[in-house]
């Protein structure tokens, strides 16, 4: 999986009643495959934590079925570790390509008990785990330590999805683990992360630029970022002027590649201006156009 430098982390379309619109998302994971984008379901980005254990797993299972060229990752997040193992338990059946472990949610642990939740997870599975450190939506940051320590115990450890939205955060993990493997976990931090030794991206803006956005991962590896400013910055800064997913599910309905823009409460259309729906258009040009260039 070393030649995916770029996951999306794919939304997840709904019908106007909330049920999964498989139509939709069978186009969206196609056009990441074309685009050669490995594919992160049930993350934040695909309202994983408000989807039941029914739909997981047919989410799962239809992604699977689909035999795409591309890598599948599967998100792993909440606050019960039964429910958790139980889970990974039936995914080791399925055997996607990769995990993706969130730090605990609302509990706030220290750094051993971080440890030690991850460690309940990885010892249950053979799968290659990728850590996902997001104060912002866990309430807790991943103590630098955890990855080092985890990389020590377990062969599996694939990365760590790093997304505290600061550099010296960045820095502070990559100089106690020097050996883990870490991807932004923000689109527009990209060029500084892969300055400071990051390998990837798991991203938002590929849902709506798949291919500009692979694109753009490879010119921030290869240190080619000077053409990159403002455009790059500001569009991904804009798919955030609301709650995530809400701005790209309704770009992504504007360009027609699904077909309703529905989010699930506490979600809620209502939370996207007018002028945060126009400026992404703009942007959907922009990026475009900015493609076509290269």
């Amino acid at each position: 999986m070393e030649n995916f430098p770029l996951w999306t982390a794919i939304i997840t379309p709904m019908n106007p009643d909330g049920s999964v619109d498989y139509d939709s998302f069978e186009t969206l994971l196609r056009k990441q495959e074309e685009a050669g984008n490995g594919v992160l379901v049930l993350g934040s980005t695909g309202e994983g934590l408000n989807l039941n254990e029914e739909e997981k797993r047919g989410i799962v299972q239809f992604t699977n079925g689909l035999d795409l060229d591309v890598p599948m990752m599967v998100g792993i997040g909440g606050f019960g570790l039964s429910a958790q193992v139980d889970f990974i338990h039936w995914l080791n059946e399925v055997e996607p390509d990769a995990l993706l472990l969130v730090t605990p949610l609302y509990a706030k642990p220290g750094a051993e008990g971080q440890f030690e939740w991850f460690s309940e997870l990885m010892a249950e599975t053979e799968l290659p785990c990728m850590l996902y450190n997001v104060p912002s939506r866990t309430g807790v940051k991943m103590h630098p330590s955890v990855p080092a320590r985890l990389s020590q115990e377990f062969d599996n450890l694939m990365g760590v999805k790093e997304a505290s939205g600061s550099v010296e955060e960045f820095k502070a993990f990559r100089q106690e683990a020097p050996d883990v493997k870490f991807y932004s976990g923000d689109d527009g931090m990209t060029p500084a992360f892969t300055k400071e030794g990051g390998v990837g991206l798991v991203s938002v803006a590929a849902n709506a630029w798949p291919k500009a956005t692979h694109k753009y991962v490879d010119l921030c590896r290869a240190g080619e970022t000077e053409g990159l400013f403002p455009l790059w910055k500001n569009a991904t800064d804009a798919l955030f002027k609301a709650p995530n997913p809400v701005p790209v599910k309704t770009l992504l309905h504007k360009k027609g590649w699904i077909a309703n823009d529905t989010v699930r409460l506490p979600l809620s259309l209502s939370d996207i201006s007018k002028e945060v729906e126009e400026n992404l258009q703009k942007f959907d040009k922009d990026i475009s156009d900015w493609l076509a260039k290269q």
